[in-house]
């Protein structure tokens, strides 16, 4: 049922410089930016290949009390989030909200591991910004 790593999220200190580590060192592009519902810019994608990406959460001091500079989360990819979503539940697997479609246009839950670790569940969605041209 999982298809692939979609993504691996980090909060950075700084966007510039984060963006050009990654265009530098590996060749990864911007591919778009999301704004949160108080249009503050949020998160920054750069694409790794056709459907995996890095994320890249602004680091809002302001926004984000105790911002860590780190590691953010896991991104499954799944073909079927619902049954994916249904499994989970049946195996005991507490999700922390049901699906939802995303700001990005994919449909997503979230659960965590062991040690709080949050691991997105997703499947890209019809008009996914990911996977646009």
């Amino acid at each position: 049922m999982i298809k692939g790593l979609a993504h691996v999220a980090y909060q950075v200190s700084d966007m510039e410089k984060a963006i050009a580590f990654y265009e530098k060192a590996f060749g990864f592009k911007k591919k778009f930016e999301l704004h949160d519902d108080n249009d503050n810019p949020w998160i920054v994608y750069l694409q790794v290949n056709e459907k995996a990406f890095i994320e890249l959460f602004y680091a809002h001091k302001d926004l984000i009390k105790d911002a860590n500079i780190s590691y953010q989360h896991l991104c499954l990819e799944v073909e079927n989030i619902e049954e994916v979503a249904k499994n989970l539940t049946k195996k005991g697997i507490t999700l922390l909200h049901p699906v939802i479609l995303g700001k990005d246009h994919n449909y997503q839950c979230w659960v965590k591991d062991p040690d709080g670790n949050p691991i997105e569940i997703m499947e890209y969605g019809k008009h996914a910004m990911q996977l646009e041209k």
